[in-house]
């Protein structure tokens, strides 16, 4: 992929110059060859390194922010749904062959997102242009898989899930959840938080970069380093809530929203996790 990344830097770098123009041609193909990169899952917006970090590609946001610039509006509609969007990233193309399960009823994968066998997608649900859903992954109804974002196997994104990606900056790392995490319903992770293998969300938790994770086993608060927020592996995060620490706080008995760690998984929380392989 060296050749793409080297085409895709250069057309970028003339995008920035004083005429701030590249020809549709060359980069039309860059951009096409980089969709069907990541439709394969040969690309990605972001990859784990053997120590467990995890290092973004920049050159593949900047080649997706591309693929929006030069990209024009076309028709895509059905009888049923009116449907206008960037001739650059169509409805993915899916056969039965790939082994993934989009139920009927309003689902959509957007092209240049790599989803995995295995994976079942219920609707309605939207996985955006970048993300990487890994094998036997299950995306709920109305959950949101955002640009770039990472997930891995045997996620279980429950209903009305929101896993916010991010492409910009383009330096930032994209959210990511590791394999084997439930996210309860209506749970949001965003600004690039990374959820560590086997962690549970429950219900309504919501994470950001500048969120601090409160941890009463460990008896530790866990903050944002280098840009991300860290869940710990197999931590069951729940939502909670803090005391106001000023004198009209304290008047009016007010008090903050804020996730807390209340254990670590264990036997009882997989048993209540476990995805059933009959949905399948």
């Amino acid at each position: 992929m060296t050749d793409l990344k080297d085409r895709i830097t250069s057309l970028v770098e003339q995008s920035h110059t004083s005429e701030g123009i590249v020809e549709r041609g060359p980069a039309g193909d860059a951009v096409a060859s980089l969709v069907r990169a990541l439709n394969a899952g040969d690309v990605r917006a972001a990859a784990p390194t053997e120590d467990g970090t995890w290092r973004t590609h920049k050159w593949v946001k900047q080649g997706i922010l591309l693929g929006f610039q030069i990209g024009r509006i076309v028709d895509y509609s059905s009888k049923q749904f009116p449907f206008y969007d960037k001739d650059t990233f169509p409805v993915k193309p899916l056969r039965k062959a790939d082994d993934v399960r989009v139920v009927p009823g309003g689902s959509s994968i957007r092209s240049g997102a790599y989803v995995a066998p295995g994976a079942v997608c219920m609707p309605p649900m939207y996985i955006n242009v970048g993300a990487y859903v890994d094998e036997e992954t299950m995306v709920d109804s109305h959950a949101l898989v955002g640009s770039c974002a990472q997930i891995g196997k045997r996620v279980h994104l429950s209903a009305a899930a929101q896993v916010g990606g991010v492409l910009e900056p383009v330096h930032a790392t994209p959210v990511v959840v590791e394999d084997d995490v439930f996210v309860g319903g209506n749970a949001g992770l965003y600004e690039g938080c990374i959820v560590r293998e086997g962690a549970v969300l429950a219900a309504g938790v919501t994470l950001t970069a500048s969120t601090q994770l409160y941890d009463l086993v460990e008896e530790t608060v866990h903050t944002a380093e280098d840009e991300s927020l860290e869940v710990p592996a197999r931590a069951v995060v729940v939502p909670g809530a803090r005391s106001v620490d000023s004198a009209f706080g304290r008047e009016h008995g007010l008090s903050l929203s804020t996730p807390v760690i209340v254990k670590y998984r264990d036997a009882a929380t997989d048993a209540a996790t476990a995805l059933e392989k009959a949905l399948r």
